[in-house]
């Protein structure tokens, strides 16, 4: 019995260990510590990790519960909500990959999506082709995010690309090129605890009454973005239209 009741710290010490792998998955991915698969196997490990720990905490309290002090018995509580913790974040991000279309590529016109020219030179090595896939991609997006369109501004086009200039800048993205005549941005974005790097282009263009503002968020690597492009994209429409 003398050394059961060191179970329940165990099983916290492994649910520790378990949150600190979780932790480092994303740094170490951004940092280019590891490759970004092996960033995700690592968070799907501290998961099973934090599982087992949770399981060992547990059963741990339970086995020796009052009898060893109320100390161990909370290092055993610490050890279940840590490890349970730990394992909902992988578990959040499998969900929200189950609810939404493996796609990496968001535009406010599939038809015509904005191109990318500077930013050509900055993709080396991207695992994912600057072309767009075209009506199979356009119809797995309308049916994710329908609420996605171009944003029409009451305003002449250099007033609207000004706007979207300002509104890019006030979102942290790293401005590549900008030409007010060609009615151009493109920038790149890095998401905040992978650092995955997204291109962005927006596009503004003469419309009846103002001006157009197209925008497209593409991610260099990864086949599904968890929607990642589709929160970038809405985030700038919201902006440039208030």
């Amino acid at each position: 019995m003398q050394r059961v009741k060191y179970v329940p710290l165990v099983g916290l010490g492994a649910a520790g260990l378990a949150a600190l792998a979780l932790i480092a998955a994303g740094p170490g991915t951004r940092f280019e510590l590891w490759p970004y698969d092996a960033g995700f196997s690592i968070l799907r490990w501290a998961a099973y990790a934090g599982l087992g720990a949770a399981a060992v905490s547990l059963i741990g309290a339970a086995i020796v519960r009052m009898r060893s002090g109320w100390r161990v018995l909370a290092a055993g509580a610490a050890g279940v909500v840590i490890g349970v913790a730990v394992a909902a974040v992988p578990w959040n991000y499998q969900q929200k990959a189950a609810s939404l279309p493996p796609i990496h590529d968001i535009t406010t016109d599939p038809e015509n999506p904005p191109g990318m020219i500077a930013l050509l030179s900055r993709r080396k090595g991207a695992r994912n082709l600057p072309m767009y896939a075209g009506r199979t991609i356009a119809a797995q997006q309308q049916k994710a995010y329908p609420d996605i369109a171009p944003a029409v501004l009451r305003m002449p086009p250099a007033q609207a690309f000004d706007r979207a200039r300002a509104v890019a800048d006030r979102m942290g993205w790293t401005i590549v090129a900008a030409t007010k005549q060609d009615g151009r941005i493109e920038a790149y974005d890095r998401t905040f605890w992978f650092g995955f790097t997204d291109d962005v282009v927006v596009r503004v263009r003469p419309a009846p009454g103002g001006s157009r503002v197209d925008i497209r968020s593409m991610s260099r690597i990864g086949r599904h973005d968890f929607g990642a492009n589709a929160e970038r994209v809405r985030a700038f429409l919201a902006a440039i239209k208030s």
